[in-house]
């Protein structure tokens, strides 16, 4: 099985879905998670659903710098259909610690892996 990869314009900070192995999708969010990558993770986020064929969908925001308020909503929306995410860094980790709780869960429910400091 070969690793599949939603291709975007190379001068845009955006996101990139990839297979990671063979039991892992990822949805990787690098740069600013802002209008309108929001709506492009939502419907990234809806499309990858549909053709996980028993692998786990991840949300990856290790290298995301800055997320809007907008952004902040979405993957709130994205947390209470049940989506796990990865990070790194103090701030997004207490971004997702904080729409954790608005969802009423806990941080190490919605993480994939643990989140490391930088």
């Amino acid at each position: 099985m070969g690793a599949g990869l939603h291709d975007l314009p190379d001068d845009v900070e955006a996101l990139k879905a990839a297979l990671i192995a063979e039991r892992e999708r990822r949805l990787v969010v690098e740069g600013t998670l802002v209008r309108p990558w929001v709506d492009e993770l939502r419907k990234t986020w809806s499309n990858a659903g549909h053709a996980l064929e028993g692998r786990s969908l991840v949300i990856d925001l290790t290298n995301a710098t800055v997320i809007s308020h907008e952004g902040e909503d979405a993957i709130f929306d994205l947390m209470k259909e049940g989506a796990k995410f990865s990070c790194g860094g103090v701030l997004t980790k207490h971004v997702l610690k904080e729409l954790a709780r608005r969802c009423h869960t806990t941080l190490n429910d919605v993480l994939k892996r643990n989140c490391t400091e930088k």
